[in-house]
């Protein structure tokens, strides 16, 4: 069962650009940067209130998110929603007939595991499924 949205992960050019851009319009400081090299990634987290914003800009050329800005543009890149059990989930999922990007869960920044449900099964958005690691 998906229990909050966790957050919402934003593609930027620029980490530090749009982190003073964020900065200024949350009005708070990042809690983290943190790369993530499996997915050829920085990321950088704010928080307001139980919200929080991932800010994901590419590390290097092979980024899926470099790829992404390419076709898309810089904006929302995915919705990730908090799960108890990642594995379970991942399996309700499947039943229900959704395509999921990866078969086994994976780490993923902010003491995560990770999975993403392919947009084609999803209405065109990305969701992360997420799931802290203890």
């Amino acid at each position: 069962m998906l229990n909050k949205l966790e957050h919402v992960g934003i593609a930027v050019k620029d980490l530090a650009v749009a982190s003073q851009l964020y900065q200024s319009l949350l009005g708070v400081e990042s809690y983290k940067q943190e790369e993530v090299a499996s997915e050829n990634v920085m990321t950088e987290f704010f928080k307001v209130g139980d919200t929080k914003i991932e800010l994901l800009a590419a590390s290097n050329e092979k980024s899926t998110i470099l790829k992404f800005i390419e076709k898309k543009g810089e904006g929302i890149h995915h919705l990730a929603f908090e799960v108890d059990d990642i594995y379970v989930e991942m399996e309700r999922l499947k039943k229900e007939g959704f395509i999921l990007l990866n078969d086994e869960p994976k780490k993923g920044a902010d003491n995560k595991l990770i999975c993403f449900v392919h947009p084609r099964s999803s209405n065109g958005v990305l969701i992360e499924l997420c799931q802290e690691i203890t």
